[in-house]
C-alpha cells in the first residue's frame, strides 16, 4: 500500500519497506543510478512523443523534466511501464524543501521527495531521493534525442541498402556502417563482408584514417583490405601508406625503397 504524503501525492511503495528494514537509502539510490547507467542501449527509443504536453508540478507549477526510467522497479522487480518518468527537479519546490524534515521525523533518514508522474497518467506520486542531484543525470535532452534519431534513421537506411550494394557497386552504405562507431556491431560486420564483393580500392583511405574502438572490427577490415590489394596486384607503401604496384621497389610517392 502506498503511504500518503500530501492530499494529492503518494509515496512510492518500495522505500518505506527498505527503510523499515534499515537499508540505507543512499545505497538504494546508488543501486538505482547504477542500474540506469548500465542498461543504456544503442537502440533508439522514440522519446520525441514524451516532449509533447509535458505536465507541471502541482506544488511549484514548474514544468516537469523528462527522465529515463530504470529497467526495474527497485521494490517489486517489475518495470515502470514507461521508458521515461516526469520528475520535478526544482530544488525550490515546496514538496522537496519540506520533505527533508518530514522524512527525518518519520523515518530518521536524511532524504526528501521529488514529485513524479508517469506519462499518459494523471496520478500523482512522489519519489524519495537521498540528495538534490538524484535523477538530474538521467534527464533526456531533446536535442540529443533528435540527433540520435537522425543517426539511427541513417543507420537503418544503410542496413537496408546492403542487400543491393554489391550489384550496384555502392560503397556508400558500407562505409557509413563501418565508420559509424554507434552502429550495431552485427550491421558493421555485415558491411565489412561486402568490401571484397564490391571490389573497390577507394574504401581503403577512409578505413585507414578511422580509429576503431572495436579492434576486432579493425582486424576484419585489415584482412579484407589485404585481399583487395592482392586481387588488384597492389600493396601499401610501408612509409607513406599510398597504394602502389605490388612489384614496385621504389614508392612513386615518397621515393623510398620498398
Amino acid at each position: 500500500m502506498l503511504s500518503s504524503v500530501t492530499q494529492d501525492s503518494k509515496e512510492v511503495d518500495f522505500f518505506p519497506f527498505l527503510i523499515d528494514s534499515h537499508i540505507s537509502i543512499i545505497i538504494v539510490l546508488n543501486t538505482y543510478l547504477t542500474l540506469l547507467e548500465s542498461t543504456r542501449s544503442t537502440m533508439i527509443t522514440d522519446y520525441q512523443r514524451y516532449f509533447k504536453n509535458i505536465p507541471s508540478c502541482p506544488h511549484c507549477k514548474q514544468e516537469l523534466s523528462c527522465c529515463e526510467a530504470p529497467p526495474v522497479h527497485i521494490g517489486d522487480g517489475l518495470g515502470w511501464g514507461s521508458d521515461i518518468l516526469y520528475i520535478c527537479l526544482n530544488d525550490y519546490c515546496p514538496l522537496f524543501l519540506r520533505g527533508w524534515e518530514q522524512i527525518e521525523n518519520k523515518y530518521g533518514h536524511h532524504a526528501s521527495y521529488r514529485y513524479m508522474q508517469l506519462p499518459d497518467s494523471n496520478e500523482s506520486n512522489v519519489m524519495m531521493v537521498g540528495n538534490s542531484d538524484a535523477f538530474k543525470g538521467s534527464v533526456i535532452n531533446q536535442d540529443v534525442v533528435l540527433a540520435q534519431n537522425e543517426r539511427y534513421q541513417k543507420e537503418k537506411k544503410a542496413l537496408a541498402e546492403l542487400d543491393s550494394c554489391v550489384a550496384e557497386k555502392n560503397l556508400e552504405p558500407v562505409l557509413h556502417l563501418i565508420l559509424e562507431e554507434s552502429a550495431a556491431v552485427e550491421g558493421r560486420r555485415k558491411a565489412i563482408s561486402k568490401l571484397l564483393p564490391i571490389n573497390d580500392l577507394s574504401c581503403i583511405d577512409p578505413i585507414r584514417n578511422h580509429t576503431f574502438r572495436d579492434t576486432s572490427l579493425e582486424s576484419d577490415c585489415n584482412s579484407a583490405i589485404s585481399q583487395l590489394l592482392k586481387a588488384h596486384f597492389k600493396k601499401e607503401c610501408p612509409y607513406c601508406k599510398e597504394i602502389i604496384k605490388a612489384k614496385a621497389s621504389v614508392c612513386m610517392y615518397c621515393k623510398k625503397d620498398v
